[in-house]
């Protein structure tokens, strides 16, 4: 090896390792900001750039001028906003500090601030009287029937807990992120001691009497024609593995067509896993690029993978500060492909006309950015941050403009993240469950509150009706309850 391609080898492993640092020091101390802020107007951006000279597109500007008319007056503050109609007001009458007797009211200043009651626990005491009725049976003998009302159904008929604390529970946990010895220490507060055991066995219960209708909520899930999938670490105390934790991972399905969400917990992140839960899926699949969904379902007749726009963003994202012409010339494409989303937002459009725009805007500009891609990537350090960014596009152009086809579909599969949102919070406070049983506990619950929020349903409201009466429910009609149903009855 001579000592020019010895210096050209090291070369490029100096730029990879250069490049890699700055990704870890924007990761540390950096903004985690998704937007590119292009010099110029995205709105420039044609074909004839795309295909043409990266350096040009660089250099071009152009001065602009314009004047501004001063306003003659001062602008009025529009002043806070009102406080909403809904909350209960109580009135606090302050009369001035003179003798008014004999005066005339003239009006009245009326000035509202919002306060706050600190949540209550109270004990609820049902009351059944019993009476005493005297009859005459038949042979005209006295016999005595004692009257009492029927026990109204609780959600644990053993338990000192009622529904309202088992909702606080639930919501305060897995909403609020707020684990349950934080709660143990509030009710401490307010002279009510519990014992940690006891919090964990009434979410447990909940969570047991929940089952059935989670399982209904996977089964309405998983026959949508099309689903988003992502994963996300858990950690997992387990007796077998002493002072440590076990890594699990919450696999997340999104249904956007229904907005239901499914949070199916399982103990790693192998294929046999969504192998196993889409067994019998059919239909559009989206997902972030995870190679295993390509392994297991890019050939398999009945799906159809898409790919993520914002994961392909990012690559070339982090490949700014290494060759900030190419990045940019490939970001402003991808940004003018999400105003073109933005627009059929906007405006409101049907499946078929966004469709329609897709095909006609959309569709080239896609075309285009991979004929540039082809062009720049034999030129590139093939370990460069912008070798990764331009490699992961053309190796997924087709997943990845598959959205084009059909107006139902999505540019990315953000809303799958944005469901797994809560997981990495609530993950930030309680640090880890307790059991495998505790992690499918949290699937349960944030399957409900991610498919209530999907719905515009306030899940405190949705968990405070269900549990009140599922375990009176016939199993038969169960699907009642789901949110999506709920939500449809209550109307």
């Amino acid at each position: 090896m001579d000592i020019a391609t010895q210096l050209a080898q090291k070369d490029a492993r100096i730029a990879q390792l250069e490049a890699e640092l700055a990704e870890l020091k924007r990761l540390i101390f950096g903004q985690k900001s998704e937007r590119f802020l292009a010099a110029g107007s995205a709105d420039q951006l044609s074909l004839a750039l795309g295909l043409g000279s990266i350096e040009a597109a660089e250099t071009q500007t152009e001065e602009i001028r314009y004047e501004r008319n001063k306003p003659t007056q001062q602008s009025v503050h529009p002043g806070r906003h009102l406080l909403p109609e809904h909350l209960r007001r109580q009135e606090r009458l302050i009369e001035p500090g003179v003798d008014t007797e004999g005066m005339v009211k003239i009006g009245e200043v009326v000035t509202e601030t919002l306060q706050y009651k600190a949540a209550e626990l109270y004990v609820l005491r049902e009351v059944r009287p019993k009476y005493l009725e005297k009859q005459a049976d038949e042979t005209g003998q006295e016999k005595t029937i004692i009257h009492i009302a029927d026990q109204p159904a609780r959600p644990l008929p053993k338990s000192i807990a009622g529904n309202s604390l088992l909702v606080h529970l639930l919501i305060s946990k897995y909403q609020d992120h707020l684990p349950l010895y934080r709660q143990q220490k509030i009710f401490a507060r307010e002279g009510v001691k519990l014992a940690s055991s006891t919090l964990s066995d009434w979410v447990n219960a909940i969570c047991d009497l929940l089952e059935p209708l989670y399982e209904k909520l996977r089964a309405e899930v998983l026959k949508q024609e099309y689903l988003m999938a992502d994963e996300s670490r858990i950690e997992v105390l387990d007796k077998t593995k002493q002072g440590k934790t076990h890594r699990g991972y919450m696999w997340v399905y999104y249904a956007p067509l229904s907005k239901t969400v499914l949070f199916d917990y399982q103990k790693g992140r192998g294929k046999q896993y969504p192998q196993q839960t889409l067994a019998d899926f059919e239909g559009f699949l989206q997902t972030d690029g995870y190679e295993i969904y390509d392994l297991l379902f890019d050939k398999k007749a009945g799906i159809e993978l898409l790919g993520c726009m914002a994961h392909a963003r990012r690559y070339f994202e982090k490949a700014l500060k290494n060759d900030k012409q190419r990045a940019s010339h490939a970001l402003r494409f991808i940004q003018q492909l999400y105003q073109i989303e933005r627009r059929a937002k906007v405006e409101a459009l049907d499946y078929e006309a966004r469709n329609i725009l897709r095909q006609q805007q959309a569709l080239p500009l896609l075309k285009a950015l991979q004929q540039w891609a082809l062009e720049q990537y034999p030129q590139v350090l093939p370990k460069s941050l912008i070798a990764k960014a331009l490699f992961y596009f053309l190796q997924r152009t087709e997943k990845l403009s598959r959205y084009t086809q059909d107006g139902r579909l999505e540019i990315d599969n953000n809303y799958v993240e944005n469901a797994i949102r809560p997981l990495a919070l609530g993950r930030k406070n309680y640090l880890f469950a307790g059991s495998h049983k505790g992690a499918r506990n949290a699937a349960i619950i944030y399957s409900f509150i991610g498919s209530c929020e999907k719905a515009g349903i306030i899940p405190k409201q949705w968990f405070n009706d269900v549990i009140s009466r599922i375990a009176e429910h016939h199993i038969s009609n169960i699907e009642q309850l789901l949110p999506s149903q709920w939500q449809k009855i209550q109307n």
